[in-house]
């Protein structure tokens, strides 16, 4: 283990094929209406450019601020928020494919932090993600809601 050391700051990247047009899976992630009902538990608002919105996992007791730094309708949101370790940058990318599906790829950037710091970071962000992810193709393609962030750490399970 003498010779593990990063060369480059990790990047988180993570992405899924959700059956449902790019308009949908778009408003899904501004619309706190929608997006409450597979990752946050509350939203100040809306996602909009230059503006910022605070999001809340009342389950876990907690609340950020997130700024929303470029909304391209269907295709780009850009977020800035106090990830694991200090400000960094989410970009979800939508791209639309030829049977009416979408495409989601999510890229975390900007981690801080010693090596071990980094690596559990990026973990943490890319499971994060991906369970977001798999609850929002469960809702918008059967309209289950599989509660997936909120089960995570359910109170009274330590981590292993």
């Amino acid at each position: 283990m003498d010779n593990l050391q990063l060369r480059q700051v990790p990047v988180m990247k993570t992405g899924m094929l959700i059956r449902k047009p790019v308009s949908d899976v778009f408003e899904a992630l501004i619309n706190p209406d929608i997006t409450t009902k597979f990752w946050f538990t509350k939203s100040s608002g809306r996602l909009e450019a230059g503006k910022q919105v605070q999001w809340e996992w009342e389950m876990y007791g907690i609340s950020i601020a997130v700024a929303a730094r470029v909304i391209e309708p269907n295709k780009r949101i850009v977020i800035g928020w106090p990830g694991y370790g200090g400000l960094t940058t989410v970009e979800w990318i939508f791209s639309p494919q030829k049977d009416g599906t979408t495409f989601v790829s999510i890229t975390e950037t900007g981690f801080t932090g010693d090596g071990d710091e980094l690596v559990k970071q990026v973990t943490d962000s890319t499971q994060g993600f991906s369970l977001m992810l798999a609850g929002l193709k469960a809702l918008l393609e059967h309209s289950v809601r599989l509660n997936l962030v909120a089960d995570r750490y359910p109170r009274g399970v330590e981590e292993h």
